[in-house]
């Protein structure tokens, strides 16, 4: 039997999402040592890059008129700081908050550049984050009140009989919300980057058909710009909501609401 070799192989708008190893060393160290660097570990790396880049650039100690990137960063930094004020009434939270909503930001956009890898769309990177912070805030709960801090599981008045029913209730909360937290970042990033891929893929085979065909296309690539523009804001608003949620978090944890 024949099979016709003309058939075309389209990747999956998955593919875009896997760790994939980028350099491996085999060293005959400690008995075998195996040193692996990925996709995920480079782009952590050059997030980190980019935001002490920016940070450098933005820095106007020595300038009398601030740059760009100066006003960008101060007013960036204003946002957050009135954001913790009004959360958490404490500045001491805010180089934590602010680092957080710099990261996703950062490690946001960044995955918006063509054939670059979003370290948010990882679940481990997503998930880590998450229960991290719900690690951290449990510890900062249980320094400020001690054993008090355990009656956040159990409501003001009630039942005796219904106490180990309404603990079990809140103890799944209480750790929902560190699992949902991740979830919809990755969630969100994941659902945005692979409409983009699909849409992408479908563009790019309408302009290789024919000349009227590509010209006709433009109308659709006008939308498929606008919903890149909104994806961008996805970006930048998915970095605030996980933020603001941290701050509420933490709130909970000082006040035990």
């Amino acid at each position: 039997m024949l099979i016709n070799s003309n058939i075309s192989f389209v990747n999956s708008p998955l593919e875009q999402f896997e760790v994939t190893n980028l350099i491996g060393i085999n060293a005959p160290i400690l008995g075998y040592l195996n040193i692996t660097l990925t996709n995920l570990g480079l782009y952590s790396i050059l997030v980190l890059f980019l935001i002490v880049g920016l940070h450098y650039a933005g820095n106007n100690e020595i300038k009398l008129v601030p740059s760009k990137w100066s006003i960008a960063l101060e007013s960036l930094f204003a946002s957050i700081h009135s954001m913790v004020r009004e959360q958490l009434g404490k500045e001491v939270y805010l180089p934590f908050i602010y680092s957080i909503f710099f990261f996703i930001l950062i490690a946001n956009l960044t995955g918006n550049i063509p054939y670059s890898f979003t370290i948010t769309t990882s679940i481990m990177v997503s998930i880590g984050l998450s229960f991290t912070i719900l690690i951290a805030v449990t510890i900062l709960g249980l320094s400020i009140h001690k054993l008090h801090f355990f009656s956040y599981f159990v409501p003001s008045g009630t039942p005796l009989a219904l106490v180990p029913l309404l603990v079990l209730i809140e103890l799944t909360s209480y750790l929902a919300r560190a699992f949902s937290l991740g979830i919809r970042l990755f969630a969100n990033m994941v659902a945005g980057h692979t409409l983009m891929k699909i849409l992408a893929t479908f563009l790019y085979q309408m302009f290789n058909t024919s000349i009227i065909v590509a010209i006709l296309t433009l109308i659709p690539f006008t939308l498929f710009l606008a919903i890149m523009t909104l994806e961008l804001a996805v970006s930048v608003i998915q970095a605030y909501v996980f933020t603001i949620l941290t701050c509420s978090y933490i709130k909970d944890a000082i006040e035990l609401h």
